[in-house]
């Protein structure tokens, strides 16, 4: 019995959202082709971001922002009272998203990464409207009482991405002088 995924056959809106989405996940993918995990964990700018850390956060916050889709705001966290010598386990969650640890794989998060991308993928495919909308959580970086659609979740996931490539594509340059274009 075949238990493979059929591929998704979308068209219009969908179709574009989806292509766009897989369009930047390759660009961040192609900058860690061929290397090892060592690599992977080593910064290369002033920063905090490695390869492997942005493989993990991109898939980490994708997957995120999926459920927001499919099932509005998680529990938020009240960023003003927290204790940052001692922070609760939701953020230390958060910080430890950016970071590839020892016992984790290159391999392993790309792996992770790909199966949150088919889920979102077919979210994106068999949601019954883009226009479901959910109140945004409460963040700083959040305008208060901010409503976002599936649609607009879709595009803030594609702008994420594409982000993180750009900064992978830096990270990547330093490291071995590959790039992802030109």
């Amino acid at each position: 019995m075949d238990t493979t995924t059929p591929p998704l056959q979308l068209t219009g809106e969908r179709a574009d959202l989806v292509d766009t989405l897989r369009k930047h996940r390759d660009l961040l993918l192609v900058t860690v082709r061929g290397i090892g995990d060592d690599d992977a964990r080593r910064r290369t700018t002033v920063s905090e971001l490695t390869l492997g850390g942005l493989v993990k956060h991109v898939a980490t916050t994708e997957a995120q922002w999926a459920d927001f889709i499919a099932e509005g705001p998680g529990e938020g966290i009240d960023f003003s009272s927290i204790d940052w010598s001692d922070p609760p386990p939701a953020v230390v969650a958060f910080m430890d998203s950016h970071r590839m640890g020892e016992d984790e794989t290159l391999a392993g998060l790309v792996e992770r990464y790909a199966e949150v991308a088919d889920a979102t993928d077919r979210l994106v495919a068999t949601l019954p409207d883009l226009d479901l909308a959910w109140p945004l959580p409460q963040a700083p970086w959040f305008e208060p009482g901010a409503t976002w659609t599936a649609r607009r979740t879709v595009l803030h996931i594609i702008a994420e991405t594409a982000q993180h490539a750009g900064h992978a594509d830096i990270i990547r340059e330093a490291l071995d002088g590959q790039k992802t274009m030109g």
